[in-house]
């Protein structure tokens, strides 16, 4: 199954003169769908650095999403690293000049028009939010930094290209929160389930006492196909019983 990977584009992320909200919208589109991201990356406004990025992931098989970067103005590389990365040019799309002389009528300017200049084989995506259309360049899809804009385009995607994938791959994730424990406590435990369960995977996240009012705790867990999931966390609980230690479910 296709690995699913973002780029979050902006000096302005890197900054903190903007904080970056697609991470946490984009986990959340592809898990309500069965899916889940294998990689993020945070990258500046740098062509060089950009048009690396994007040649190493058009390598892969990965299906990758881009927020931001597909403006006009000077500080907007994504539309010429993309297309130097492929080796194409860039060229006005006329779908997209059909929607941007739509939307701007009489208006309508080259700097506008600059908008609708993707590299050579690209496919549209739609932009319900103003008509100005992001692109798709194989599996790698190109939307704005804005999250009214990007976020519906990313679904548009999801739904249209990527239906088939949805809920096909059996793997969940299960925890518990331990209380008063240390991790090195449970490291016995901890190396007997990994052995028992090879086709899982175990987690392990503690909590300083600052961060839980107070009180230690461990959020112990295990990921992978449900079947091994269900008999690790059964495996998890009555341990924790035989030692006494003190556990529940983490609040949905």
């Amino acid at each position: 199954m296709s690995a699913f990977g973002a780029y979050i584009i902006g000096d302005e992320i890197l900054s903190g003169r903007r904080e970056d909200k697609h991470f946490a919208k984009l986990r959340a589109l592809l898990h309500a769908r069965g899916l889940r991201l294998a990689w993020v990356h945070y990258l500046g406004d740098d062509p060089r650095r950009l048009t690396e990025a994007f040649r190493h992931s058009f390598a892969s098989e990965d299906i990758v999403f881009s927020f931001g970067g597909i403006g006009a103005t000077p500080d907007d590389h994504t539309r010429q690293c993309v297309a130097q990365a492929l080796g194409v040019p860039l060229e006005l799309h006329p779908e997209a000049e059909a929607l941007i002389r739509a939307r701007f009528g009489e208006r309508t300017t080259a700097q506008r028009l600059e908008m609708g200049r993707f590299p050579r084989g690209a496919r549209i995506i739609p932009n319900p939010y103003n008509q100005i259309p992001g692109f798709s360049v194989g599996n790698h899809h190109f939307v704005p930094g804005f999250p009214v804009m990007a976020w519906p385009m990313i679904e548009w995607v999801l739904d249209t290209q990527y239906a088939h994938l949805f809920h096909r791959e059996d793997y969940v994730e299960d925890s518990v929160y331990v209380w008063d424990a240390h991790e090195g406590d449970l490291v016995d435990l901890m190396q007997a389930l990994t052995a028992r369960y090879p086709e899982g995977t175990l987690f392990s996240l503690p909590s300083v006492p600052e961060e839980t009012g107070g009180r230690r705790r461990l959020e112990l867990g295990f990921k992978g196909p449900r079947a091994i999931v269900e008999a690790a966390m059964r495996d998890i609980v009555a341990a924790l019983e035989k030692r006494g230690l003190p556990w529940e479910r983490p609040h949905s």
